[in-house]
């Protein structure tokens, strides 16, 4: 598999290590007219630098944020992948809010997403992460950079090594919870 999906390094460390299973996104600039589409079920977690700010994160969150461990800015560490269990296009901020405490975004910042371009609105997808055996560092490519959320990463990776980060059961629980707070 050789897709990759870019989002802070603070929300890629949230996902794999602090058992969030939220991912919310408004869409690149280089994403068109169409906005973001949950384009892929399953892809590799590339941890970004590039808009990464600590004051848009909830402060719980934020020594994660001071603490990240990047590696060399010539190189691109991936350790997580993910599946995408359920994805949806939010067209009320008020269902983007009643989300809050399961992901690591402040209000302010949901808010500003969601009203920022075209059209109002914000992606959720539910996802479940998955932990491969050891990281793998791979070049950082011209071709990665840009305001886009898919790349096409160079090697592809077998995701049939990785190892679900959540216990079933807690998956399953923080699932209910994302769809409870959507219906």
């Amino acid at each position: 598999m050789q897709t990759a999906f870019k989002e802070w390094g603070i929300v890629v460390e949230a996902l794999g290590r602090e058992g969030q299973i939220v991912v919310l996104r408004k869409g690149g600039i280089a994403e068109g007219r169409g906005g973001f589409q949950a384009e892929h079920e399953r892809f590799w977690l590339f941890p970004t630098r590039f808009h990464q700010q600590a004051e848009g994160v909830v402060e719980e969150a934020r020594a994660g944020f001071e603490n990240y461990q990047w590696p060399a800015e010539d190189v691109l560490r991936i350790e997580f992948g993910a599946e995408v269990m359920e994805a949806r296009r939010l067209d009320s901020l008020a269902a983007a809010q009643r989300l809050a405490g399961q992901h690591i975004w402040r209000e302010e910042v949901i808010a500003e997403r969601f009203d920022w371009g075209r059209d109002a609105g914000i992606y959720a997808m539910a996802v479940k992460v998955r932990r491969l055996a050891a990281p793998v560092e791979l070049p950082m490519l011209e071709s990665y950079g840009g305001c886009k959320s898919w790349v096409e990463l160079e090697p592809s990776m077998n995701f049939a090594g990785t190892e679900p980060v959540l216990a079933e059961d807690v998956f399953a629980e923080k699932l209910a919870a994302f769809r409870e707070a959507l219906a």
